[in-house]
């Protein structure tokens, strides 16, 4: 069985911008330090957060040779790539320069609503053709269709290099057989910052998170201290940004955390469509909760 290095706090990592749309070099670079220094276990690069779909080819390109470079192996770094096409998600498994990679972080397949065997023989096909360890990603509220524990079960079983899940259902029911029943070397990733903390009290292994891009030094102690049994001085981190995880969402992602990272002054409040900033009161709401917080950068 692979073995998965992907525990603790990921990074779900947003892309910056510049005010003319571009992709901001110097802010993803600062970004990449400060997510390192402040505790991030590993990295998710280009996901549902970095605002993939908006990217070009030759963005994605770049900004893999980027964080591969810049990075240098100091922490491992989770790459996306999924898609509702199932022979053009393995092409571009085949023709891809994994170097520096540590796994893929594959999606269901959204929009046209495959049945459990039709989740089950895309993966079968990603599993097949990966050239690095794969990770499961199941967040129905944006593909349209629930990945059901059987099924990641199945796949986890048949495959050894399926190391892990990112479970986004909102189902805890759900997640809580796949960690009861799963085979020994796969893993449950939390992949909602608000359920974090009872998701790793039940056995999952970590998170790859949104808040983490602004916070990573406090939401690694709350993961770390959640995985060491600590489960007092994790909730008490948890509580504190209760209202704050709901705010980051209610705008859409990575509207939210775009606009905290802008006001903490580390990038332009930039989005490419048909994303846009979040509203100005929510803005107000983010800025009040972090002065509250008197978090120091």
């Amino acid at each position: 069985m692979a073995q998965n290095k992907f525990r603790g706090l990921g990074i779900a990592l947003i892309t910056p911008f510049k005010a003319d749309g571009s992709i901001d070099e110097e802010a993803l670079i600062r970004l990449v330090e400060f997510q390192i220094k402040g505790g991030a276990d590993f990295l998710c690069i280009m996901g549902t957060t970095a605002e993939t779909p908006c990217l070009t080819p030759d963005e994605k390109r770049w900004l893999r040779e980027t964080l591969v470079q810049r990075v240098a192996g100091r922490v491992p770094l989770l790459m996306g790539c999924g898609g509702n096409n199932t022979a053009a998600v393995v092409r571009e498994l085949q023709e891809t320069d994994w170097t520096g990679i540590d796994g893929v972080l594959s999606v269901c397949p959204m929009y046209n609503k495959p049945s459990q065997e039709g989740l089950y023989q895309h993966f079968r096909a990603i599993a097949e053709a990966s050239p690095v360890p794969v990770v499961l990603y199941n967040v129905p509220g944006r593909t349209g269709v629930n990945m059901t524990a059987e099924t990641t079960l199945r796949l986890a079983r048949d495959f050894e290099n399926i190391v892990a899940i990112k479970e986004a259902s909102g189902n805890i029911t759900q997640m809580d057989d796949i960690i009861k029943n799963k085979p020994q070397g796969f893993d449950v990733i939390s992949g909602d910052d608000g359920i974090t903390f009872p998701l790793i009290t039940l056995g999952a292994v970590g998170v790859i998170s949104v808040i983490g891009n602004a916070l990573p030094r406090e939401f690694s102690r709350m993961v770390r201290l959640a995985l060491n049994g600590d489960y007092a001085s994790a909730l008490t981190i948890h509580h504190k940004f209760t209202e704050l995880f709901k705010l980051l969402f209610v705008d859409g992602n990575p509207a939210g955390v775009k606009a905290m990272l802008h006001a903490m002054g580390m990038i332009e409040n930039q989005l490419r469509l048909p994303l846009v900033p979040t509203r100005l009161t929510t803005m107000e709401q983010i800025s009040s909760i972090l002065r509250e917080l008197n978090i120091k950068y």
